[in-house]
This record gives C-alpha cells, sequence and structure tokens, in this order.
C-alpha cells in the first residue's frame, strides 16, 4: 500500500526548481493512504547520516503537490545509496524515518560531537543549548545554560524506529560541570503517563566525567527521550560525546590522567605602593583575560564555580598565578573574595560590559600560589578478562574470620571496634557519629577492667542509610600526641555545625575526664580537627562549676536562630540521690568556642550522668541516665535508665516528663552505665545508645561499649513511648548506591578488618578478611568493578552477592607492591538489588570502590 506526502512548503520548493534532496531535520509530513484518500499526520525519528534525504515523485509534481510524492530514506538519483542527515531547516518540515538506523563499525546508533551544531538536542524546560565551550573531545562541545531548576538540562528524542521497549543499548556521554550529573530517560508508558527512569550518573567538579551504562533495558513504553541533568543546582554545564551504541559496547570515552604535580612557594606581588595608573598597567601586564579564572580561554561560568571552589576549599582547588590576577574582577587588586565570580556572573548576565569591575582604592598584596603540573594522558586499557574458575581454586584454603554480628542484626554499628557514649549529629543528609574510644587494655595477656585512663582518642563513623557505616577512623583528640595537648582525656564527645561568616564550620565538645570540656573545630565533619583556644571550653573555674561533681558529659545544641547551647555536668554529692544538682546548661558565643554568661543549673531528678538535647515540635527536650539508687520514687524513674524533661526555653526552667529507655542490662543482659543521644533524621525520632552487647558476643568483660540504635515513636502530645534495645537494630532506609565511589571502609558487617587513617580511612585486610555492604541497589546490571587498593605480596579480593560463600560476581587481582593502584575488572550476572560481600585471599590495603 502506497502512501502520499502533503506539504506545502515541500511542493512549493520543489516546485520552484530546487534540489531534489532537502537537508531537513525532523519531518512532519501529511500521510494519504492510496487506497482510502484519508490524510493523517506522521511523526518519526532522526535519522543521523551526512548526504541529505532525497524527495522524488513517482508522476510527477504539481504546485499544489497533489499528484503524490513518495519520501525514500536513500537517494535514488545524484546520491544512490547514501543515508539522510536530518537538521533544523527553514522549512521547518520534520521528516519521518522510514526504516531503522543502523549501527556504525564502532556499534553506535548516535555518536554527536556537536562540531558542526547542536546535533538535534535541545534545552530542557527554560535552559538553552549552543556549541562552543571547553570541549573533551575536538574543538566544541554543547553548552548547556539559563537553568532555572536542577531537571532542566539538555536532551535528544530517539528514533522510535530504532530503540524498542524491552530491548537493551549501550549509552554514554561526558559531562562537565558541578556536583552530581545524571543521565536520565523521559518515557510515556501504557497508560500514556509521563515517566522517568535513571540510566547513570557521576561526580563533577569541574572535569569532565562518562556517564554511561552498556546494558540499558528500554522500560516498557514509547517517546523515549533522553536527556542530562543535575541532581541539585542551576549552574551551566556542558557534554561532548554523546553515543547510543549497541548493547555490551564498551565506550571508552573518559580516559584516565597521570597528573605530576609540584607545588612552589607562593608568589607575592606587592603594588600597594605603585600610583594609580602604574597599578592599572601592572595588574594589565598579568592578566591574559579578565575573568579566566580556570585558564581554559573562555569566561564563563565556569570560571564563577571555579572561584567559589577555591574560596570554600582551598587546600583542594588552587588558582594557576595566571588564574589568579585574572579572577581578580571586582576591586581588581584588592585580593579574590566571592565578589570576584558575582562579577564574573553579572559580566556573563549583560548587568555589567566590562571587566575588570573596578580597580580597588585600597590596593592589597595579591598572593598567587603557583602550582606547576606535568600532565600525562594515557590510553584506557581494556577491561582484563578474569578466568573466574582459576581465580575460584585461590580461595581454596582461605577460611574467613569471625563476624561478631549475626547477619540480620544491625547492632552494634560496628562490630571490630568499641566505640561509647555516642554524641551524634546530622549534615547534609548523612548521620556522623563521635564516640569514645573503648579500646581494650590489657595486663599482660589478659584482658583488664575498662578503667577509661588511657582514652585519648575519639572515633567517628557515618551513614546516610544507617546500616552500612564509614569508619573514618580516630582522632587524636588529647595527650601529649593529641590536638588538646593540656588535657589527658577524651570522653563522651557531642557534636555540631553551624555556618559562620559565611562558612560552615564543625565542632566537638568532649570531657578532658571528669575535669572539664574541650572543644575541637574543623571545616569539615570528618576533619581535620584543630583545638581553636588551647586550653578548656569549661573548667573548674567557669562560675557555678566548681562544685559540679563530674564536669563532664557535654550536650550540644544549635537552635532555629543560630544561638547554641552546651549542657554538661553529672555525679551525686552526698547521696543527694533525688536532686544531685549537678547539671548545667550555658549558651555558647557566636564562634562557639566561648560561653555567654554563667552556667544555669538544672536539676533532673535522679540525675547520674549524660546530658542530652534535642528540640521537637518547638519545645526542648533535656535528657539524661538516672543514679542507680531510685528506690522508693514516686516518679516511676528505675535505675541507669535514660529519663527526659521538656521546656519551652532552651535554658528552662524543664519539667519532668517520664522514662523513654531503661539500663541495658534490660534488653541486652550485661548492665553498666547508659549514655545516649536522641536525634530527629529524616522525620524519624532515634535513639542513639551503648550496650555491651559486642565484648559478650567476642566471649569478654570489662566494661567494654559499643553504640546501637533503635527508633523512638512519639505520642500526640509529644512524650516519648518506651524504647525497647534490639540486637535488630533499625532497617536500612534508602538502597546503598555502588555506581559512585565508595570508600572501603563503608560496611554493615565485617569479619577481621582493620581501619587506619582518619578521616578518608583505609581497609587493612588480612587473608580470610571480609566485609559486605548490604542492600546494593545494582538497577539494571553492572558490568565492571574498580577498586583503589594496594598489596605488598600481591592479592586476590572476590566479590560475592547473597552470602560470603554466594555466588562470586568479580575477582579483583592486586599486584604486588607498595603504592595504591586502580584496577578495573569485569563483573558478572550482577543487577537489581544485592549484599556484596568483599573477600580476601591475602593481605591487602583498600581505599575505595565503585561498579560501572
Amino acid at each position: 500500500m502506497k502512501k502520499r506526502i502533503m506539504s506545502a512548503v515541500t511542493a512549493l520548493a520543489l516546485s520552484a526548481g530546487m534540489v531534489n534532496c532537502l537537508p531537513l531535520s525532523s519531518f512532519q509530513a501529511y500521510v494519504q493512504d492510496a487506497a482510502s484518500n484519508d490524510f493523517e499526520t506522521s511523526y518519526g525519528g532522526r535519522s543521523e547520516y551526512g548526504d541529505g534525504v532525497c524527495l522524488h515523485t513517482e508522476e510527477g509534481l504539481g504546485t499544489n503537490g497533489t499528484d503524490g510524492m513518495e519520501v525514500s530514506g536513500r537517494s535514488t538519483n545524484d546520491d544512490a545509496g547514501s543515508k539522510p542527515t536530518l537538521y533544523d531547516s527553514q522549512w521547518g518540515i520534520t521528516l519521518a524515518a522510514s526504516e531503522p538506523i543502523e549501527p556504525d563499525a564502532n556499534g553506535y546508533y548516535y555518536h554527536d560531537t556537536f562540531e558542526s551544531g547542536t546535533d538535534n538536542w535541545k534545552g530542557r524546560g527554560d535552559a538553552a543549548v549552543s556549541v562552543g565551550g571547553k570541549a573533551y573531545s575536538g574543538s566544541k562541545a554543547l553548552i548547556v545554560s539559563d537553568r532555572t531548576k536542577a531537571w532542566n538540562g539538555a536532551q535528544k528524542t530517539l528514533d522510535a524506529y530504532t530503540f524498542k521497549a524491552g530491548e537493551s543499548y549501550s549509552f554514554s556521554v561526558a559531562v562537565s560541570g558541578s556536583g552530581n550529573m545524571m543521565l536520565s530517560l523521559q518515557y510515556k508508558d501504557a497508560s500514556d503517563k509521563t515517566k522517568y527512569a535513571h540510566i547513570a550518573d557521576g561526580r563533577s567538579s569541574g572535569g569532565y566525567v562518562q556517564l554511561a551504562n552498556q546494558n540499558y533495558k528500554l522500560p516498557e513504553g514509547s517517546e523515549y527521550i533522553l536527556y542530562v541533568e543535575t541532581e541539585e543546582g542551576t549552574e551551566d554545564f556542558t557534554i561532548d560525546e554523546a553515543i547510543v551504541a549497541k548493547s555490551g559496547t564498551k565506550i571508552d570515552v573518559i580516559k584516565p590522567i597521570v597528573t605530576t604535580t609540584t607545588a612552589t612557594a607562593p608568589v607575592v606581588t606587592t603594588v600597594t605602593s605603585a600610583p594609580a595608573q602604574d597599578l592599572r598597567n601592572l595588574l594589565n601586564s598579568k592578566v591574559k583575560k579578565w575573568g579566566d579564572a580556570n585558564c581554559d580561554g573562555d569566561v564563563d561560568m565556569s570560571d564563577v564555580v571555579f572561584i567559589m571552589q577555591v574560596l570554600a576549599n582551598p587546600d583542594k582547588y588552587k588558582f594557576s598565578e595566571g588564574g589568579a590576577y585574572n579572577a581578580d574582577v571586582s576591586e581588581a587588586g584588592g585580593g579574590i573574595t566571592a565578589n570576584d565570580s558575582l562579577a564574573i556572573q553579572n559580566f556573563l548576565l549583560g548587568k555589567i560590559d566590562k571587566l575588570p569591575e573596578s580597580y580597588s582604592n585600597n590596593i592589597k598584596t595579591v598572593t598567587a600560589p603557583i602550582t606547576t603540573t606535568t600532565t600525562t594522558t594515557t590510553t584506557t586499557q581494556p577491561v582484563a578478562q578474569v578466568d573466574f574458575s582459576a581465580m575460584a581454586q585461590k580461595f581454596g584454603s582461605v577460611n574467613l574470620e569471625k563476624s561478631y554480628k549475626k547477619e540480620n542484626e544491625h547492632n552494634p554499628l560496628i562490630s571490630r571496634y568499641f566505640g561509647a557514649d555516642p554524641g551524634v549529629m546530622e549534615y547534609n543528609g548523612r548521620v556522623y557519629i563521635y564516640m569514645t574510644d573503648d579500646h581494650l587494655i590489657y595486663n599482660g595477656n589478659n584482658i583488664k577492667e575498662n578503667d577509661y585512663n588511657t582514652i585519648n582518642c575519639l572515633r567517628c563513623i557515618s551513614s546516610d542509610d544507617l546500616v552500612n557505616w564509614t569508619d573514618h577512623g580516630l582522632i587524636n583528640a588529647a595527650g601529649k600526641n593529641g590536638l588538646c595537648k593540656w588535657g589527658g582525656n577524651s570522653w563522651a564527645p557531642t557534636a555540631c555545625h553551624k555556618t559562620i561568616n559565611g562558612k560552615e564550620k564543625f565542632f566537638i565538645y568532649f570531657a578532658n575526664s571528669g575535669n572539664g570540656i574541650a572543644v575541637l573545630e574543623a571545616d569539615s565533619p570528618t576533619g581535620p580537627w584543630r583545638d581553636p583556644i588551647g586550653k578548656a571550653l569549661i573548667s573548674r573555674s567557669t562560675p557555678n562549676c566548681n562544685n559540679v561533681t563530674w564536669l563532664f558529659d557535654p550536650a550540644v545544641f544549635v537552635d532555629d536562630d543560630g544561638k547554641a547551647y552546651l549542657y554538661f555536668g553529672g555525679g551525686v554529692p552526698n547521696n543527694q540521690n533525688a536532686h544531685p544538682k549537678t547539671a548545667r546548661a550555658v549558651q555558647l558565643g557566636d564562634n562557639m568556642t566561648s560561653i555567654v554568661g554563667t552556667p544555669v543549673t538544672i536539676d533532673p531528678p535522679y540525675l547520674f550522668e549524660d546530658s542530652g538535647i534535642h528540640k521537637y515540635n518547638g519545645k526542648y527536650y533535656y535528657s539524661y541516665c538516672s543514679n542507680f539508687n531510685t528506690v522508693g520514687n514516686n516518679l516511676g524513674i528505675t535505675n541507669g535508665a535514660i529519663n527526659y524533661m521538656v521546656s519551652d526555653s532552651p535554658l528552662g526552667p524543664f519539667t519532668y516528663k517520664g522514662e523513654v529507655f531503661k539500663g541495658i542490662s534490660t534488653f541486652f543482659g550485661t548492665g553498666g552505665n547508659n549514655h545516649h543521644t536522641i536525634l530527629k533524621f529524616k522525620d524519624q525520632l532515634y535513639l542513639f545508645y551503648h550496650a555491651q552487647y559486642l565484648q559478650d558476643s567476642m566471649g569478654i568483660k570489662g566494661g567494654y561499649r559499643s553504640t546501637h540504635i533503635d527508633k523512638i515513636t512519639v505520642n500526640a502530645d509529644g512524650t516519648m513511648q518506651p524504647v525497647k534495645g534490639t540486637k535488630a537494630g533499625v532497617s536500612q532506609i534508602k538502597s546503598f548506591d555502588p555506581f559512585t565511589t565508595s570508600r572501603a571502609a563503608t560496611f554493615s558487617h565485617q569479619g577481621g578488618i582493620n581501619i587506619s587513617g582518619s578521616g578518608d580511612s583505609i581497609v587493612q585486610a588480612n587473608k580470610g578478611s571480609w566485609y559486605r555492604v548490604s542492600g546494593v541497589d545494582c538497577k539494571n546490571g553492572a558490568n565492571s568493578l574498580t577498586i583503589k587498593a594496594s598489596a605488598k605480596n600481591g592479592c586476590i579480593i572476590k566479590v560475592c552477592k547473597g552470602s560470603a560463600s554466594g555466588t562470586a560476581v568479580a575477582y579483583a587481582e592486586i599486584p604486588a607492591g607498595g603504592s595504591m593502584q586502580e584496577i578495573t575488572v569485569p563483573v558478572k550476572d550482577l543487577s537489581g538489588k544485592n549484599d556484596l560481600y568483599f573477600l580476601f585471599n591475602a593481605s591487602a590495603s583498600v581505599d575505595s570502590w565503585k561498579l560501572s
């Protein structure tokens, strides 16, 4: 059955004697069935070839186009056998492809390089697209600008004849931007509802990253649109080398770059004595291009982002000498501030017409740290083929280390080390826990009772799913080798963060045994930390504190108005069991390292120790551990339990409300002191506490404690229901993403693993060591594993799914040597949600890993 195409523009073009082959974009035609004479609108996809779309007539064509015009995907005249490229043209015509696109020799259906145009990519939402910028390959890339929402980006419609539901394809795009970049899919489901799916993502800090998925199956539906967006933010970004290929096609876009960096002393140029005109001449002689902060030859939003990155993290991001001068566009000669990035942004938006915006009237010293970098680009090697059968034999003599936490248990949170007195804060969607380092104390070969006298370190762990915890190692807080050399011990930490002078600052407060409170400060929740005042924040000389029995166990709280408060104290003087009156509260200064006024006394009934503070529905909840002489009270208080009081003010007065958690012996057999933090995270209230269950599982005694979590249920009147301590703990609240680089020291269970370093810590494994990462969402499938590790004598890392003895999905052989290196190996039969187990047949150090 033949169909006729009606298009007034086409008819006019051909009747006017124009070419037979038209360079058209997407051709929307009216198609007439020759038998019925009925017309219908036909929409089609696009073809990505280079020789034009050819129209010819069967019997001739009149000016009204009614004689019947047939469209062929190939020319039958001058360019016989060629395939069409479809461009946006002055005719405004859309051409329906008549046959599926055939992949080229590389297996590519599309390979968009943007060297000659936008390659049919369009702005998504408010975004605009243009060609230029800093390319990954070639001379041009696709710039995505004018974004007002994170989902605004760039999109391309997939050819409906070629790309079919249920079929798998390989997708890849190189993206340069800021933050988490995402390659996604929009489509219509069977009920014609618009749906969205995730294909791949990656984090960019201004350089190109590859978003790739070798085997992505198109969901059931139609009208597929491929697009690139960001997880958050509206900064411009750039894409290049956008490729859609046959399923399984490995697309090596981002090549590894080996760099050697030599840091030299900062260059300091003093211009304070120069006359105004000489100053301008001096600065202009140093500047290659005003505003080009990253020295890529262009002034664009990447320069705005780069300046803010340098200001926010000068240890990681540095200007070159020329970049420092180029960037100083606001009050030129006055030093680089956030105003420089704002000036560039205003210039790009047309709010100002030139850079520099102005010259400084108060000339300062311009300091430009130089980094000399030698860069060698190497070619990516294919993923090594692995003989799974041969690798399996390497584990024949490997006996796995014992786990002290059962498969279905999430408490305690870590099971290799002890960690007591959990102080907890939330930052950027992640929970950080700071703990007293309850390390084992020996008398010869025998483990002795924990006397706390040798504790001078803190341990930090963090998680965003409350099941897989990253162990960030130890913080040397006190003692001769510690940060606070004036103090001997580090007990019972608490932590918070606050924006000060436009920068986020992090603070840990801990007890120097029972005689004062110290403070540490950092620019990151994992350090590095510093002692900002060189002495105790709270001491015996602090007003109203000399008579506090135990000057310890701090809790910190930052209110909604930015004011912060510190709570501390404990002990029972002179058998004053019912009303010890040894708890104190005080407002902190704006700098968080000083106090405002005199600490006030709080009177929690039957107080023993362990201050806690949180806010719920506008009320302030002070919580604490009761003492061990509560017999006969009329409040229902039991020994060593967590009780709470409520107030309308952060400094009280507080009214006693009830008991939320009984002594730990009630739930775990072995008793001891109780210490806690109550935190709201993702709209759920949690109780963080310690218990001695881990030491009992190890078959030892001595008061060694480990941190647990259980949920809190709040009644309609604001009172809290009693919490039951469990070994099961809480459920995983989100899936683990394996497609972003993860610290190796992140796991839910382990056997024989040690942790070294602080902050970005390293896993130290021996033969038989293993760890488990729970709830890993491998989505539609992983094809390769990249793991960064070293092994002095060589090691094989085996990855299994389901259990330590489950199906092996990858083997990574780490060659002998002392330096960390990235090894990429294939992955087999891994998709959907799994628990992954990493097993070691020899000693190794592991930094990080990622699936692709």
